[in-house]
C-alpha cells in the first residue's frame, strides 16, 4: 500500500452507547459528523417495584447486533 493509497481512504470512528433501556452505535466521519446511528432496546427486569435488572448476555447481543447493523447499512469494512 503506497503512501496515497493510504491518505485517500476514509477514517471512521464507531461509538459504542449502553444506556438503561438500550444499546447504540454511532459511526461518525474523520471530522466528527454523524454517519449513522444504530439502536436497539433490551428487556427491562423488575423483580420488586423500584428495582429494575437486565440480563448481560442480551446487552452483550445488542451491542453486537447495533455495531453490526451501522457497519452493514453504511457498507464500512473495518480492517
Amino acid at each position: 500500500m503506497t503512501t496515497e493509497t493510504i491518505t485517500r481512504e476514509k477514517k471512521y470512528i464507531v461509538a459504542l452507547d449502553q444506556g438503561t433501556t438500550s444499546s447504540r452505535a454511532v459511526l461518525f466521519d474523520r471530522n466528527a459528523n454523524i454517519i449513522d446511528i444504530a439502536q436497539r432496546e433490551f428487556t427491562q427486569i423488575y423483580p420488586k417495584p423500584g428495582w429494575v435488572e437486565h440480563d448481560p448476555m442480551e446487552i452483550w447481543a445488542t451491542q453486537s447486533s447495533v455495531l453490526t447493523e451501522v457497519l452493514a447499512k453504511t457498507d464500512v469494512h473495518p480492517d
